[in-house]
């Protein structure tokens, strides 16, 4: 088992997928509850596709990426209401993730983006030993 460390204020977070297959945790159903009411009904049957080609508008580099995450991050997260004020602190961690495509930020780029709760809030939040959502510090060692 790996070693714990405390996170600090200057640890940045992300959403590790792998916590989400170790912990048997469904992430697909979980995404489905953050597809905006444009999408859910036209795109549910087209999301079965698990996988979709994303070209990289700034290298042209193209990737398999997951069709589901892709129509939450690239469309449902445009909308201004994607992260209204009474969703809880841990859901909108991590719709603050997909919006920024799991880009790794800190406690404070976090309170800047949510504009809510203070950085050593979220830090208590998310620093501890408890997981939520699979949000983690980016540089967490990996349980084999």
């Amino acid at each position: 088992m790996a070693k714990y460390v405390k996170p600090t204020k200057t640890t940045k977070f992300h959403i590790d997928f792998n916590w989400w297959a170790q912990k048997g945790h469904n992430l697909r159903s979980y995404l489905l509850e953050h597809l905006c009411d444009d999408y859910r009904d036209l795109a549910e049957p087209d999301l079965e596709t698990r996988t979709i080609d994303w070209v990289d508008p700034d290298t042209g580099q193209v990737f398999a990426v997951d069709r589901l995450w892709h129509t939450i991050r690239s469309h449902c997260s445009q909308n201004p209401d994607f992260i209204p004020g009474n969703l809880t602190l841990t859901a909108s961690i991590f719709r603050l993730f997909i919006a920024n495509n799991n880009t790794p930020l800190t406690p404070a780029e976090m309170h800047q983006q949510l504009k809510r709760k203070t950085p050593i809030l979220i830090l208590r939040t998310i620093g501890g030993r408890t997981v939520y959502k699979g949000v983690r510090p980016a540089t967490a060692p990996v349980n084999k």
